[in-house]
């Protein structure tokens, strides 16, 4: 999720009643822009965007079945299959469910995905509690935070791979932004080259805790040890949760001009690291400073 840094202080504190109401119209007006369509459209290879104008939702096919990553919200359910079909491809072929970390702006369709296709549900040991309870963690009473809860399948962590056919998405565990993010690689292939894509979870601060009482233990550590393993990634395409996070729409303008593929950026993933990293610390900062402040 993104939050405003005006209101992030007040968000970052312990949710209790007299905040739900807020967090209520928060979520409420970003939905609106969660769940306006987009058309889809072919990133690179074998690698689909079927997400909505606000979340995105990623399509990696293969012969043999395709692999889903991040449903959005439960409203945009719909949505992401309409634009799977529009692609061409089937929703009943996507034989496994991959979740970068469980929020419900990415984990709200899992659900009704898994229910239709039978497709295996893949996430991490951290998540996995998360995803069967459709809570958020620190904040498992808040019913603006909920989302349809999923049975995972299969447990992964740090190197883990799913293949279907020739394709491979390998695991990286990079936590903090929830206690099992996620964030995943695979190879593409466009003009006899390879080329590495990295679903990056995130390493926004969001809703939250890091001070006080943290939205969960070791949070600080686990954020900085993601920064610390999400630099050995070495991807040349970029793609992220939320499209402004990888500059979608700009790149997507640009398709089919200049003879060059808009998403092939070597560099960019780890300027976006070094943006996140001074990003995360000085959220830190100002939690530490608002919690001292109220002593």
């Amino acid at each position: 999720m993104k939050i405003l840094p005006a209101i992030a202080v007040s968000l970052f504190t312990a949710m209790v009643p007299a905040q739900a109401q807020t967090l209520s119209e928060l979520i409420k007006k970003w939905t609106v822009n969660w769940n306006t369509p987009t058309e889809p459209f072919k990133i690179i290879d074998n690698v689909y965007y079927v997400g909505t104008a606000g979340l995105s939702s990623f399509l990696v096919t293969s012969p043999n079945g395709h692999v889903l990553i991040d449903t959005a919200t439960a409203q945009a359910t719909p949505l992401i299959k309409a634009n799977i079909e529009k692609l061409g491809f089937k929703v009943s072929d996507i034989k496994y469910l991959l979740n970068t970390h469980a929020h419900l702006d990415h984990t709200g369709g899992f659900a009704e995905f898994k229910k239709e296709t039978g497709a295996q549900m893949v996430a991490s040991a951290a998540d996995k509690p998360l995803l069967e309870g459709g809570y958020y963690p620190g904040a498992e009473n808040e019913n603006a935070l909920k989302f349809p809860p999923v049975k995972v399948d299969r447990v992964i962590g740090q190197g883990d791979k799913i293949t279907i056919g020739k394709v491979t998405l390998t695991a990286h565990m990079t936590p903090g932004h929830s206690p099992g993010c996620t964030t995943w690689t695979t190879v593409a292939r466009e003009k006899r080259w390879n080329h590495t894509v990295v679903f990056f979870c995130s390493a926004t601060i969001a809703l939250n805790r890091l001070v006080g009482n943290p939205t969960y233990p070791n949070i600080v550590d686990d954020y900085r040890k993601t920064f610390t393993n999400a630099r050995a990634i070495i991807a040349d395409v970029f793609l992220a949760p939320h499209p402004e996070m990888f500059n979608m729409e700009e790149k997507r303008a640009l398709i089919g001009k200049y003879g060059v593929n808009p998403f092939v950026k070597a560099s960019e993933f780890h300027t976006f690291l070094r943006n996140a990293e001074k990003a995360f610390e000085e959220g830190l900062a100002k939690q530490r400073a608002a919690t001292e402040a109220k002593q």
